[in-house]
């Protein structure tokens, strides 16, 4: 039986990206997917993006020129993205251009569902999984000497090889309905506009969004309260905004972790990544960049463990990955887990958008993924502006 180096379980942007990575590095790789299932996503993402992972502009269904912030009593404020644009991709050809490049760059692609793995007996992994997308297809069995999970917040990976870190994630459930654009523009819906709506009646705890992408755009939201009704309030959102008349054309849920795993390896040869590392960004949601980073850190902790032996290596991924953004996603925890549970703090966060300090400086952060660092005074400013909403002292009005 031939030995893989590494094989990757899941072909979202993560585990495509780490097979990228991987084949281009000279490692023999195999990515396994299973084939026509589209993650809900509002899919957007940053022009840094291109820039880092070499993606074509060509790709993009739809390029956002302003942010709406809806509050619960239906003010807004509108922030323009600035030098730039917020692209928008169709997650199923956004995808299948990712797995379909790291072939081309000498992965395998292997259609088929990961069941579980087992140990040879020298060691080794033996990857067990079924040779198409039906779970009653015959099995298969691939050998590797390392194995990267990248299949979602509900890692089957994760779970069989790092339960313990698993067990500790925090999910939020999402919810989308891809509909018709509306042939006609209005103030409710802009084809060059992005709608993030914070609102108790759409989400209690989270948001509700409206993501044009060309022809199509995703009305969605999410939220950690179990038996929230997230399809009647798409409905509500719909019939508010007048899009209830647009044809539905799919609908679609799924768990979204919202804080990293506290590992992300087993300290001898499988890795996790992606979503089932748990790195989708508190408060904005925002995945796609994440997920991709993340790939490619993992692939190169894991060809660093493969080419010295030292499986101590895989811890690399994590820890680079916390160095570059975890403070970013430190800061967005605390604000989702304030400014989002009540509408009264809605409103009040909303209103604070409209500072031109914070506009410029969530932007710029957005754009280069990075923590801006801004005037002195602009940072005083926001702060005070803060304290004053935190503690009653401005009106949310």
């Amino acid at each position: 039986m031939k030995t893989w180096d590494v094989v990757v379980v899941g072909g979202g942007p993560s585990g495509a990206t780490a097979a990228n990575e991987l084949a281009q590095a000279g490692f023999d790789v195999a990515l396994l997917d299973k084939q026509g299932r589209v993650k809900p996503c509002g899919g957007a993402v940053p022009p840094q993006l291109l820039v880092d992972f070499d993606v074509p502009e060509s790709l993009m269904v739809a390029q956002v020129s302003t942010a709406r912030m809806v509050s619960p009593t239906k003010r807004h404020v509108d922030i323009p993205v600035g030098k730039g644009y917020v692209g928008m991709v169709d997650r199923g050809e956004f995808d299948e251009w990712l797995r379909e490049r790291a072939r081309s760059n000498g992965a395998t692609r292997i259609t088929g569902l990961f069941k579980h793995f087992t140990r040879d007996t020298d060691g080794t992994l033996l990857v067990h999984h079924t040779e198409g997308n039906s779970r009653n297809a015959p099995m298969g069995v691939l050998r590797t000497r390392q194995l990267i999970g990248a299949d979602g917040a509900l890692s089957a990976v994760a779970r069989q090889a790092i339960p313990v870190a698993y067990r500790g994630s925090c999910r939020v459930t999402a919810y989308h309905e891809i509909i018709e654009s509306p042939t006609v523009e209005s103030d409710a819906f802009q084809k060059a506009r992005a709608d993030v709506i914070y609102d108790g009646r759409y989400s209690p705890d989270f948001y509700a969004w409206v993501f044009p992408h060309g022809p199509v755009t995703s009305v969605g939201t999410g939220t950690f309260k179990q038996g929230f009704d997230m399809r009647e309030a798409i409905a509500d959102l719909r019939k508010d905004l007048g899009l209830d008349a647009c044809r539905t054309i799919r609908k679609e849920g799924a768990p979204i972790p919202l804080r990293p795993l506290d590992w992300w390896d087993n300290w001898r040869d499988v890795s996790v990544t992606g979503d089932a590392a748990g790195v989708v960004a508190p408060a904005s949601g925002e995945g796609i960049f994440y997920a991709m980073t993340c790939g490619r850190f993992t692939a190169q902790a894991v060809g660093a463990a493969i080419r010295t032996g030292n499986p101590r290596k895989l811890k690399q991924a994590r820890r680079r990955f916390l160095w570059e953004h975890g403070q970013v996603f430190r800061v967005l925890n605390v604000m989702q887990n304030f400014w989002y549970t009540t509408d009264d703090r809605r409103e009040r966060f909303v209103k604070i958008c409209r500072d031109e300090d914070v506009q410029r400086l969530t932007f710029e952060a957005y754009m280069r993924k990075k923590l801006v660092r801004a005037k002195p005074l602009a940072h005083a400013r926001i702060f005070f502006k803060n304290i004053g909403h935190l503690t009653g002292l401005l009106s949310p009005a």
